[in-house]
């Protein structure tokens, strides 16, 4: 038998690959109402310097819970496989909870920014979301952004959300 994904994921969408074979994603096969849950993140918990020592891909598939705390899918599951955008159409419900900032259509892959829950840059990449509004780069400080907070406002991980009020 084999171990059953520590995440969840909304019947409502599918893993597959993505087009010219980079990585998978997450994608629509019915529409997503504003404010549907989409997916729950789950696994294991690790603190930095453990989380310094998995390798590669566990540490791409993970998110950051708190300051230095990150939860790792164990085992990897369907709903592991969110990928960021820069104009994403999902944002996060507390820590581990994604759901829908608008109406996701069929079809649509679903991506959340990173900036709302990364603060430290331990996966820092160039962006090719491909959005209008691209950043170029994907970093941990990107939550500190005026207009990053603006727009996600009440779709930051609650750590995140103590940063930008403790800011201000």
């Amino acid at each position: 038998m084999s171990e059953r994904p520590s995440s969840y994921l909304s019947p409502k969408l599918e893993c597959r690959p993505k087009a010219g074979g980079n990585g998978n994603g997450i994608y629509a096969l019915e529409l997503i109402k504003q404010g549907e849950l989409i997916a729950i993140f789950g696994g294991v918990v690790y603190e930095w310097d453990a989380l310094m020592r998995l390798p590669k891909l566990e540490r791409s598939l993970c998110i950051q819970v708190e300051a230095r705390h990150f939860l790792v899918p164990k085992p990897i599951g369907a709903g592991d496989h969110v990928n960021h955008s820069c104009a994403p159409n999902a944002g996060l419900s507390g820590q581990i909870g994604l759901v829908a900032m608008r109406a996701v259509q069929v079809g649509e892959e679903v991506c959340f920014d990173y900036a709302m829950c990364d603060s430290i840059s331990y996966d820092e990449f160039e962006c090719g979301c491909g959005q209008p509004i691209c950043r170029g780069r994907v970093s941990g400080a990107d939550w500190r952004k005026p207009e990053l907070q603006k727009r996600y406002a009440g779709f930051f991980s609650p750590h995140i959300q103590r940063l930008i009020d403790a800011s201000k």
